[in-house]
């Protein structure tokens, strides 16, 4: 995820840094108007470039990483801000573009820094019948200025885009796809330093989108309907090892891994396990089986995880080919597995 996958306990082994709130108000939560973030695309080397959509399961990792450009090209965009009203317009105007009936969830969530309007974009892909495979990732970025995200927010968006506009013209399946782009995922508090922002993962002041979208869901009685739930975060970086999250739902992991392995990609995906904190949790705690597919340690330990260094030549399209035809053949086997 970004600020939101962090397990704050891991956080502060590997970060030797002190914790630190924003000042308070919303209105200085980003500094996007004023910081001039460095959005064009870097040249792509050979071993990043995605390979064809024919070699990757018809998920097209070119396209997939253009949406990320253009996700980035919006400058930071935390919750409530101009930008991120920018971001929402695109994304949906991108879903509507490839036929998805869009439903939109605007919501107010009171955060450390006061009332903050977010906004859940879920694209309702239906099936002949009642079941849904909810398919996720946030969009929206941490509150220090400067950040824009590339890999955290922007890579699982971009693939989610790319992932809807396949889905979304298929023949319809037995179960439903929702693809949801959430807000308000990352911990709201005015970062004025990536030592802040490493470090501060607080109870509630996070994952804003996944609560009340698993809340709304369990009113309307679609939850009871869910039949899996795949979480994609920070899933485009160059040195790519997707790590196993050990609060996922075990056998909902293992088709994931297993789908992995059998397009050949095992060795992309860890088998030493250790809990993540992230936009997941709220369907787990709600008994729905749910999976993470998230690579945050790496990022971490390179340095650039919720800092200014978070940015498009840290990502490689190839990896973000690779990681949406593992979630697109999972769906497939779900899809099967719930027939």
């Amino acid at each position: 995820m970004t600020a939101g996958l962090a397990l704050c306990m891991l956080v502060m082994m590997l970060l030797a840094f002190g914790c630190g709130a924003g000042a308070n108000s919303s209105n200085a939560s980003t500094s996007a108007a004023t910081v001039e973030a460095d959005t064009a695309a870097p040249t792509i080397s050979p071993e990043d470039a995605a390979p064809p959509a024919s070699q990757t399961g018809g998920f097209d990792g070119a396209k997939a990483y253009s949406y990320v450009v253009k996700l980035v090209s919006f400058g930071p965009h935390p919750p409530d801000t101009p930008a991120i009203r920018e971001v929402q317009s695109y994304i949906r105007a991108q879903l509507k573009s490839f036929g998805c009936p869009v439903d939109v969830d605007d919501f107010h969530a009171q955060t450390p820094i006061g009332t903050l309007a977010m906004e859940n974009i879920v694209a309702k892909i239906p099936g002949t019948g009642p079941g849904i495979i909810l398919l996720l990732t946030h969009y929206d970025t941490v509150r220090l200025p400067g950040f824009v995200g590339a890999e955290d927010g922007g890579s699982s968006s971009g693939l989610m885009l790319e992932m809807a506009s396949l889905l979304c013209k298929a023949p319809k399946n037995h179960n439903a796809v929702w693809i949801a782009f959430l807000d308000g995922e990352e911990d709201q508090q005015n970062f004025q330093t990536a030592q802040q922002a490493q470090t501060t993962w607080n109870t509630d002041e996070n994952t804003f989108g996944s609560r009340e979208l698993a809340a709304r869901m369990d009113l309307s009685g679609a939850l009871k309907n869910t039949k899996a739930v795949i979480l994609a975060d920070m899933i485009g970086q160059k040195n790519l090892h997707i790590q196993e999250d050990s609060s996922s739902t075990p056998w909902l992991r293992e088709l994931a891994w297993k789908t992995a392995d059998r397009l050949g990609y095992g060795n992309l995906f860890g088998t030493a396990p250790s809990p993540v904190i992230d936009d997941h949790q709220p369907f787990l705690q709600r008994g729905v089986a749910a999976v993470d597919i998230i690579d945050l340690n790496d990022y971490m330990q390179e340095g650039y995880w919720h800092t200014t260094q978070d940015t498009l030549d840290k990502l490689s399209p190839r990896n973000i080919a690779i990681v949406g035809q593992v979630i697109l053949a999972s769906v497939t086997e779900l899809q099967e597995k719930f027939r």
